[in-house]
């Protein structure tokens, strides 16, 4: 016998080691001779992460379609692994270091990574143990992760050959530079901050005397304001020898090398091509016409740093304009000894004093310093409040700086054709559909891939220099060398001799020198379909399971994941890496809020594992997860999905203590009973329905199928339209029950197991007695029982009293109350399903007796199924007066209620200035508020047609 009680905490451990044991998840396990693979790879969690609601959902969905696959009796690999996580981890290691004062570079790079490496050992990847307290059958024993050693030899194999065929390559470009880490960062580690700063307008003299004549509008006072080209003709126009533009970083206006304006912008055509000079520099810089400015937006002259923004950047390379770095790697003014800044100046006077006051000051005290010094000579035209969006570094926590600098890039727009092709081609699809669209708007436009970090944890670049600084990309120093001497030895040149001297007495290093850069994490991580399955050798298993199946990922890393596994699978193995796509999205809080530690709003999988069991996390995860829509989590809503699990624990518990014991000659098609036969066909059409939705990815239609099936149909209705046949004299047909009931509990604990894998492994082992193997290898049911006519039958039965049911609930009429039930206008077959099902209606519907009437009593509340119309005579049972009354004050009620709602989401300032989850919030409970006035409407209509 069952416990009395599901007791999760209890059964999860004792569960896992049992899987454990077996080996159940490893590759190939529980598989049918001859079967097809099926391989999904985990999405590599940083070394440095614990279990969040974004993993808990992200690995719910694997495993559903990994654990269901696998009980087809598919070969399936579900292929874990970690990501060394560059920047994370050795901001880790240099946190504990800093506790003891020693810095990375007082160890040096080699000890310092061996101290990552110890780290690793110890304390890195907790996050596998909390996978698999969640359930994840992953093939454990093949665990992987970015800097092993198989998987490092992958990574230098790529880099190796797209060098060599012209795809990677160094460039100097503007990049996320980040201050504090002192190393480039990809745009998924930038994160946008609300900041309450200032526009600042500064006024540049226009060179060689040159003026224009500026318009300009009057506001309601009659005093000048701005004009801009849509207002129509403007008041008037005043003479001016100077450009105003504006900026939210005026550090950057001493490497200002130009002003753009658009062409079509009437206010500065005559000014294009002439020359402005940058105030404290001194500098001539070039008015050009560029489509890049609004002619709407501020003044509609901006100044241009190429060398500090990215849109700068372009319009730079358009112009020839030139990009002057005027900051340091941390951050700090570099004037002193800056030729590119000196270049064609004359360094003398005022601008002598302005470089030795701000040289090596901090961005933002010289921002401060910069505007008092415009103030003084008289060119800050006025400053203006403003509100706006400042990247910063997610780790750093630091406003970063797009900074020019050095870098290793990848060719990704080339790389890209072929992933863009197949998407389009449909080798690869996207799920939903609509991700197709962000994909190739990015990949259609996509930049040079920046794979360089200047790092000491990573993969170090396999770059070696010669003492001119010629590169030799190999993978090894001993073959570098040996390239780098037949480069030099081979051509006559001022090295030549030098290298032949060296190589008389050589020792390791002095010839050449090692790139200090480390790939960015992204880079290894790219190639994660092939390079887990032991790529660029040719083993067994990337035969077997390469192409994988299906990616299951968040939207936010389509670009910087999905996009580079589909270019890097392409190039290497001439085979996209998977045919589908999965894309998830976001859970946030209940009120529809993102989860931030700044709000407080961060839900815990693990403390809703201790409270309520993976089983019912996992459920609630599931049946949540609508295409396209966000999970909004309210732990209350786990509460009741455990109690979906307690209510199948307490049913077979029931069949237990009535005799239902799984017997494997039961035959479906000989049961008898119409009860038996009806559910037999109901779980034929629910398992339909699950394997349907599972492989449409339609993970919340196929928890809501079973949802239904189990607490409705079984539960419910079918063990407790039973209790008259267990309670009953006619031993044959209570044979035929226990078989049954037992055969299709048995039956629904394997449709159940992808979904809630621990308790239905502890029921199946009930079920089918230890012998039978582990739920997780069980078959998958297909059954294909049908009798429409019992379906028919006792659905109708199921309607009939659920719908007395609802008129009693909606009456407020007292549980011990009772009346007859008056059957109007029925035919002759449910005539004879009445007479049939006469005990289960009056006990399940609580009513006297049962009576064929030609007309309706009156004072009766009336329904509807099939052919006939149920009355239920209320008079006798409530107070209709008493009852209207009170349905009317509680429809009143929710019409306010209502009435409220609709005038705030008709308020166009709410809906501007609201955040976006609190007007859904709004939307999202006057949908339930009509839902509800909508049922009291009827409860009083059935009320007046009573009375």
């Amino acid at each position: 016998m069952l416990e009395k009680t599901y007791d999760s905490s209890a059964v999860e451990p004792k569960i896992a080691a049992r899987w454990a044991e077996a080996d159940a998840f490893a590759a190939g396990a529980g598989a049918k001779a001859g079967a097809d693979s099926y391989a999904i790879v985990i999405p590599p969690p940083n070394v440095t992460g614990s279990l969040h609601m974004g993993h808990a959902l992200n690995n719910t969905l694997q495993d559903i379609m990994v654990r269901y696959q696998r009980m087809r009796g598919r070969d399936v690999l579900w292929q874990p692994g970690m990501d060394h996580a560059g920047i994370a981890t050795q901001m880790v290691v240099e946190r504990q270091l800093a506790e003891k004062q020693i810095h990375r570079r007082d160890i040096g790079r080699d000890a310092f990574v061996e101290k990552i490496w110890e780290w690793k050992d110890q304390s890195g990847g907790m996050i596998f143990n909390q996978l698999k307290r969640l359930g994840a059958s992953c093939d454990w024993s093949r665990e992987r992760f970015t800097m092993d050693e198989g998987l490092s030899k992958a990574v230098l194999e790529v880099f190796v050959t797209l060098y060599k065929q012209g795809l990677i390559y160094k460039d100097k470009r503007l990049v996320n530079w980040d201050p504090k880490l002192l190393t480039a960062i990809s745009d998924l580690e930038v994160e946008q901050v609300e900041v309450k700063g200032n526009l600042w307008h500064f006024r540049y003299p226009l060179a060689d005397g040159v003026t224009y004549e500026h318009p300009y509008a009057l506001d309601e006072d009659g005093n000048k304001c701005a004009w801009k080209p849509s207002a129509g003709e403007p008041a008037g126009h005043e003479t001016r020898g100077y450009l105003i533009v504006a900026t939210t970083r005026p550090e950057t206006m001493l490497g200002d090398t130009g002003i753009a304006v658009n062409p079509e912008d009437p206010r500065y055509q005559s000014l294009i091509g002439k020359h402005a000079v940058l105030p404290l520099v001194g500098r001539r810089i070039p008015i050009v016409a560029d489509e890049y400015p609004d002619i709407e937006a501020g003044t509609g002259a901006v100044k241009m740093t190429p060398a500090h923004d990215f849109n700068d950047f372009e319009v730079g390379k358009r112009h020839d304009l030139k990009a002057i770095t005027i900051l340091t790697t941390d951050a700090r003014i570099a004037l002193r000894d800056n030729d590119d800044f000196l270049e064609g100046l004359s360094v003398e006077g005022k601008l002598i004093e302005v470089i030795e006051e701000l040289d090596g000051m901090d961005r933002f005290a010289a921002r401060d310093e910069i505007v008092a010094k415009m103030d003084e000579v008289g060119l800050l035209d006025h400053i203006e409040p403003h509100t706006h969006m400042v990247p910063h570094g997610d780790r750093g926590g630091v406003p970063i700086e797009p900074f020019l600098t050095d870098q290793w890039y990848v060719n990704a727009a080339e790389m890209a054709k072929p992933a863009i092709a197949s998407v389009r081609e449909g080798r690869t699809n996207f799920v939903p559909k609509n991700w197709e669209k962000t994909y190739f708007e990015w990949m259609e436009n996509i930049q040079p891939w920046c794979i360089s970090r200047q790092l000491w944890w990573g993969h170090q670049i396999p770059a070696w220099y010669g003492p001119d600084g010629q590169v030799f990309v190999e993978k090894d120093e001993e073959t570098a060398l040996e390239a780098a001497i037949q480069h030099y030895i081979a051509h006559e040149g001022p090295w030549k001799a030098w290298v032949e001297d060296k190589l008389e007495n050589f020792k390791p290093g002095e010839i050449l020198t090692r790139d200090e850069d480390v790939l960015d994490t992204w880079f290894s991580s790219a190639l994660w379909p092939f390079s887990t399955l032991g790529w660029p050798d040719k083993t067994p298993e990337l035969k077997r399971y390469y192409q994988t199946d299906v990616l299951v990922t968040g939207f936010d890393i389509i670009f910087f994941w999905v996009a580079r596994m589909m270019m890097m699978g392409l190039h290497f193995m001439d085979e996209e890496p998977f045919h589908t796509v999965y894309v998830h999205a976001l859970v946030r809080d209940k009120n529809g809020a993102k989860m931030s530690k700044s709000k407080g709003n961060v839900i815990d999988p693990l403390e809703l594992i201790d409270e309520y069991g993976a089983d019912a996390l996992r459920f609630t995860l599931a049946i949540m997860a609508a295409q396209g829509r966000d999970v909004k989590l309210d732990p209350s809503r786990i509460a009741g999905y455990r109690n979906f699990g307690t209510k199948l624990w307490n049913a077979t518990r029931f069949a237990d203590m009535n005799g239902a014991v799984l017997d494997p000659a039961f035959n479906p098609a000989s049961a008898k009973l119409t009860i038996n036969r009806w559910i037999l066909t109901e779980l034929t059409r629910t398992a339909a329905e699950v394997r349907e939705a599972i492989e449409g990815y339609k993970f919340n239609e196929a928890s809501a199928a079973l949802y239904r099936f189990v607490w409705n149909q079984l539960c419910d209705w079918y063990l407790e339209l039973l209790k008259p046949v267990f309670n009953g004299a006619d031993e044959a047909a209570k044979a035929e029950a226990r078989a049954c009931a037992a055969h299709v509990l048995a039956q629904s604990v394997k449709l159940l197991h992808p979904f809630m894998p621990f308790m239905t492994e502890e029921l199946w082992a009930h079920l089918a007695g230890k012998n039978a193997g582990l739920a997780c290898h069980a078959e998958w049911p297909e059954p294909s029982f049908a009798d429409e006519a019992a379906a028919e039958e006792i659905n109708w039965l199921v309607d009939l009293v659920s719908g007395l049911r609802s008129v009693r609930a909606e009456m407020n009429v007292p549980p011990s109350s009772k009346a007859p039930l008056v059957v109007v206008g029925n035919n002759a077959q449910t005539a004879e399903r009445l007479v049939r099902h006469d005990p289960a209606i009056k006990q399940l519907a609580r009513v006297t007796d049962i009576r064929l009437e030609s007309e309706a009593p009156r004072g009766s509340a009336q329904i509807v199924v099939g052919e006939a119309t149920a009355c239920l005579p209320l008079g006798d049972l409530i107070d209709l007066g008493a009852e209207k009354a009170r349905l009317q004050k509680a429809a009143d009620k929710v019409s306010g209620d209502i009435g409220k709602i609709e005038s705030k989401l008709g308020n166009e300032k709410f809906v501007a200035n609201a955040k976006p989850e609190i007007v859904e919030a709004e939307r999202e409970k006057l949908v339930d508020l009509q839902g509800q006035k909508d049922k009291l409407i009827q409860a009083i209509e059935r009320l007046e047609q009573a009375s």
